[in-house]
């Protein structure tokens, strides 16, 4: 499936950030900015179903071949967050960026809380400018209206979907430089399959003081982090 791609910047350096469930590329929009400072050309792209992308089935496998078939290969960076993560495992060995960045990633659904699917879905229906606040006290006001953006054109039969993927997508290796970035604690990668992972050649790293979303948490921190990956 051809997604929908966000494009910005005309850099020589090209990044990739792919963004996790419920956003869409809006949710990148600090991290964006400073790649394109740093003279890169960003490409951002909405998974199926989310923002202005298609439609369809549910599974990663699926959210992969997209990625696959929409992406140029060869960026010298790629960041996935959360199911944006997991999707990029999937796809790393055909994408072949340069460095690949998987923040709290989606390696680990059975980690997912029993009835978080119920209870995201009505966060989703229900979403004001002040719940996402009061859930996300630390954002800016730009993530706050990402969020809300990302929301309204989000299809929730993508997460009555999640209740059938598999629990375990730990990757067997890194197929190219790869770095696992984990909040504090990490939502789909607990402290077992950290250690496993680098046992399989990724680097791991915690940010300290973040939730799931550490771009939206502490940007700065998230950014220093990737010091000598981006």
């Amino acid at each position: 499936m051809k997604l929908h791609v966000h494009e910005r910047g005309s850099g020589d350096k090209l990044a990739i950030l792919i963004h996790g469930a419920m956003s869409d590329h809006r949710t990148w929009h600090a991290v964006e900015d400073h790649l394109v400072g740093l003279g890169y050309r960003v490409l951002a792209p909405d998974l199926r179903g989310h923002g202005r992308s298609p439609r369809g089935a549910y599974r990663p496998e699926l959210l992969a071949d997209d990625l696959v078939e929409s992406l140029p290969t060869g960026a010298d960076v790629a960041i996935g967050h959360s199911m944006g993560g997991l999707s990029l495992a999937l796809a790393v060995a055909r994408l072949r960026p340069a460095r690949a960045v998987y923040s709290d990633p989606g390696f680990q659904l059975s980690n997912v809380p029993a009835g978080a699917t119920t209870g995201m879905r009505q966060m989703v229906a229900s979403a004001t400018a002040e719940s996402v606040r009061t859930m996300n006290p630390r954002w800016s006001d730009e993530d706050v209206a990402a969020e809300l953006a990302g929301f309204s054109l989000f299809d929730p039969a993508f997460l009555e979907a999640t209740r059938r993927f598999e629990q375990d997508y730990l990757p067997p290796s890194a197929v190219v430089p790869s770095l696992v970035q984990l909040a504090d604690p990490s939502l789909c990668v607990d402290d077992r399959a950290a250690a496993l992972l680098e046992k399989r050649g990724f680097q791991v790293c915690v940010v300290p003081r973040t939730g799931h979303c550490v771009h939206r948490d502490d940007p700065q921190a998230f950014l220093d982090s990737l010091d000598g990956w981006i």
